[in-house]
C-alpha cells in the first residue's frame, strides 16, 4: 500500500502545482499581475501564468448595497388597468356594449350592463379572469386573483384580491431577481449578491462598485418599451406623456402598442453614420418584426413614438414601411447612457415598479480592517496548529504541515477557477478547515501508534494506520459534507460563501490528508529504512 508508481507520483504531482499556480494571482494585485504578463517575452506561453485572482466580496473590498423595494400602488394600478382592457377585449368579441363604459377604480374595475341577456352573455367570460393562487408547494391555495361582484340591476364589480395582488407581488420579485442579474452581468460586474427578503423586497451587493448612483438608475428603472403613434390632438384613447427632448411638454400619443419590447432579441449601443451621436440599435424576433412591419406599413408618414418609461425619447417619422425587423432609438443619449440602455432592453423589463428604500455604500476602509483581522486569525490558527503537530509527531508532524500549506492552497486555487467570491465568512471557513484537514493526519497517525504497540513491524503498522482510519476519514468528512450542502443550498448570503469554502476544503482534505501524506511517507520509508515510528 506503500508502493506508488513513478507515473502515479508525477500525476499527483502536476495536480498539485496546477491547483497551486491557479492560486498564485490572488497574492498580488492587478497592476502587478498585468505588469508581469506585459513583461514576459512574446514567445512565452501566456496561458501557463493564470490571470484569474479571488473575488473579494463586499464586506472586504466595499462596494454598494441597494435595497429594492416593489412599488405596490404602482402593481395595483398597473393590474387594474390591465384587468380594465381584458374586460374592454371580452365586452368588443361578445358585441357588449356598457352602460357609461368601463369606469377604473383603485382595485379594480366596475361596469354596467342593463340588457339581462348581453348581462348574461359577458359574465361567464368575466368569471374566467378570476384565476385560481397556486403555491408551488401545497398546490391550489383556495383564494382566487379576481372577485366577481354581480348585483342585480346593478354594476357589474371586478376587485382585485389581497391573495391576488400578494401573489403578483411574488411573482414580479422573483422575475426583478432574475432580471436585475441579466442586467449586471451584461454590464460585466463580478460576482453580484442578488437574493430575496422579506415578501416584497430584493437585495442587492455589488463588491468593487464605486458609483452607486449609476448603479441605482440602472437597477431602478423599469426598462419599458413601448412603439405607439403619436395621435394629432388629445382625445378619449390618448395618453398625454412628458418628452425627453423639451422639458416639460407633453406629448399626445395613442394607447394602442403598435410593438413593445418584450419582442426584442438584441440591443446594442452604435453611433449615428450621419450626426455621430450615440444611439441605441435593436432587433426584433420574428413576431415582433411582423408586428413593427406591419405598424409602420400602415403608417407611413406619420409620426411614431418611441416610449420609455412612459416618456417619449423620439418621435421620428415614418418614412418607408420597415420590415426587416431592425431599428434605431436615437435622443440625444450620452455614450454612457446608450450603452445603459442598451443593457436595460437586452435584459429585459422590470415586471413592477421598485423603489429604492436603502442605500449603502461600504469603504475600503472596513475591508482593509477585516482583511487584515481575517489574516491575523488565519495566521495564528496556522502557526498553533503547525506547532502543535510538529512537536507532537516529529516527522510526520512536518509532513501533515507541508499537506496543510498545500490544502490551503488548493482551496485557494479552486475558488480562482470558480471565480468564488472571498468573505469574511469564507475566511473562517478556511480556519477551520485547516482543523478538520489535520484532524485527518491526527487520526492516521494515532491508529498507526496504536499497530506499533501491538507489536506490528513499522511497515505493517504504516499500511495499517492509513487503511483503517480511511473508513474514519471518508464517514467524519461525509457528514460534514453533507451539513455543508445544507448550508449552501438553504442558506444565503455570508452563510452559503461559509459553505462553498467549507466543501472544498472537504474535498482538498481527502486528496492532502490521504493521498499527498501517504505519498510523502512513503518517499520518507523507502529513502531513510526507519526501525521505528518518528514519534
Amino acid at each position: 500500500m506503500l508502493r506508488f508508481s513513478r507515473t502515479k507520483i508525477i500525476a499527483t504531482l502536476a495536480v498539485i502545482l496546477i491547483g497551486l499556480s491557479l492560486a498564485v494571482p490572488s497574492f498580488f494585485p492587478a497592476d502587478s499581475r498585468k505588469a508581469f504578463m506585459a513583461a514576459l517575452p512574446g514567445w512565452f506561453p501566456s496561458w501557463i501564468i493564470p490571470q484569474r485572482a479571488i473575488v473579494l466580496g463586499l464586506d472586504l473590498q466595499g462596494g454598494s448595497q441597494l435595497l429594492l423595494e416593489v412599488d405596490q400602488n404602482e402593481l395595483i394600478a398597473s393590474q387594474a388597468k390591465a384587468l380594465r382592457d381584458d374586460v374592454r377585449r371580452i365586452l368588443q368579441q361578445e358585441s357588449v356594449r356598457a352602460e357609461g363604459g368601463i369606469q377604473l377604480l383603485q382595485r379594480g374595475v366596475q361596469l354596467r350592463v342593463p340588457d339581462a341577456a348581453a348581462r348574461a352573455k359577458v359574465l361567464p367570460k368575466l368569471q374566467e379572469l378570476s384565476q385560481p393562487i397556486s403555491n408551488p408547494l401545497v398546490g391550489q391555495t383556495g383564494g382566487r386573483t379576481v372577485e366577481i361582484v354581480d348585483q342585480p340591476d346593478g354594476p357589474i364589480r371586478l376587485t382585485l384580491t389581497d391573495a391576488g395582488v400578494n401573489e403578483r407581488t411574488r411573482r414580479a420579485v422573483s422575475q426583478g431577481i432574475e432580471v436585475i442579474r441579466r442586467r449586471l452581468d451584461s454590464t460585466g460586474t463580478t460576482e453580484p449578491s442578488i437574493q430575496q427578503q422579506g415578501a416584497d423586497r430584493i437585495l442587492i451587493q455589488v463588491p468593487g462598485e464605486q458609483n452607486p448612483e449609476r448603479l441605482e438608475k440602472l437597477l431602478g428603472s423599469t426598462a419599458k418599451l413601448e412603439f405607439r403613434m403619436l395621435a394629432d390632438s388629445p382625445s378619449g384613447d390618448v395618453d398625454l406623456l412628458p418628452s425627453k427632448d423639451e422639458k416639460g411638454a407633453k406629448v399626445p400619443v395613442e394607447r394602442r402598442v403598435m410593438a413593445d419590447g418584450g419582442d426584442l432579441t438584441d440591443a446594442q449601443p452604435a453611433f449615428d453614420q450621419q450626426t455621430h451621436e450615440p444611439m441605441v440599435s435593436f432587433k426584433f424576433n420574428l413576431k415582433g418584426a411582423q408586428r413593427f412591419g406591419q405598424a409602420t406599413s400602415e403608417n407611413v408618414g406619420r409620426r411614431m413614438a418611441i416610449v420609455l418609461d412612459n416618456e417619449v425619447v423620439s418621435a421620428p417619422v415614418i418614412r418607408s414601411a420597415i420590415t426587416g425587423g431592425n431599428g434605431q432609438i436615437t435622443g440625444n443619449f450620452t455614450v454612457q447612457q446608450a450603452n445603459d440602455l442598451s443593457v436595460l432592453l437586452r435584459a429585459g423589463a422590470l415586471p413592477a415598479k421598485f423603489t429604492v428604500v436603502e442605500r449603502r455604500v461600504v469603504g475600503p476602509g472596513l475591508g482593509r480592517d477585516s482583511i487584515e483581522a481575517g489574516k491575523l486569525a488565519t495566521l495564528v490558527a496556522a502557526v498553533l496548529v503547525i506547532g502543535f503537530m510538529f512537536l507532537t509527531y516529529g516527522t510526520f508532524g512536518f509532513i501533515a504541515n507541508i499537506a496543510l500549506i498545500v490544502h490551503v492552497g488548493l482551496i485557494l486555487g479552486l475558488m480562482s477557477v470558480l471565480e468564488a467570491t472571498m468573505t469574511l465568512p469564507g475566511i473562517a471557513g478556511i480556519v477551520l478547515t485547516i482543523g478538520t484537514a489535520v484532524d485527518s493526519n491526527v487520526l492516521i497517525y494515532e491508529r498507526m501508534r496504536e499497530e506499533s504497540r501491538a507489536g506490528r513491524s513499522l511497515i505493517s503498522a504504516l499500511q495499517a494506520g492509513f487503511d483503517r482510519a480511511f473508513a474514519t476519514i471518508i464517514d467524519s468528512n461525509s457528514t460534514m459534507a453533507i451539513a455543508a450542502l445544507i448550508l449552501f443550498f438553504l442558506g444565503s448570503g455570508p452563510v452559503k460563501g461559509f459553505a462553498v469554502v467549507f466543501i472544498l476544503g472537504i474535498l482538498t482534505t481527502v486528496i492532502t490528508a490521504v493521498t499527498l501524506t501517504r505519498m510523502m511517507i512513503a518517499v520518507w520509508y523507502t529513502t531513510f529504512r526507519p526501525k521505528a515510528l518518528p514519534f
